[in-house]
């Protein structure tokens, strides 16, 4: 029974209890958080009567430790409606659209 027990706790001693997320991904995960939230507005303000059969998917790339690209790619099943790229500046909280 002791030996059931501390196979149980013995993971929770060696992992430390204040985990967080990996420094590296900050950028991409703020750029995301902003992306996702201009781009959630703009589509609830969109008269597409089909919106609601899209899904949408996100991607961050870092670029340095202050700029991410962000692309969003809309899906209806397995064929590809949109997709939108757009340059974000988490330091100064600004999302730039890129034009193709």
């Amino acid at each position: 029974m002791k030996k059931l027990i501390a196979l149980i706790l013995f993971p929770f001693l060696i992992i430390p209890f204040g985990t967080e997320a990996d420094e590296n991904f900050s950028v991409e995960i703020e750029a995301l958080t902003l992306v996702m939230e201009q781009y959630k507005e703009d589509t609830e303000s969109s008269t597409e009567l089909n919106i609601a059969d899209k899904k949408s998917s996100y991607m961050a790339l870092k670029q340095d430790e202050c700029n991410a690209t962000v692309e969003v790619t809309e899906k209806t099943g397995l064929e590809v409606v949109n997709t939108e790229s757009f340059d974000v500046n988490i330091c100064k909280k600004e999302i730039y659209k890129i034009i193709n």
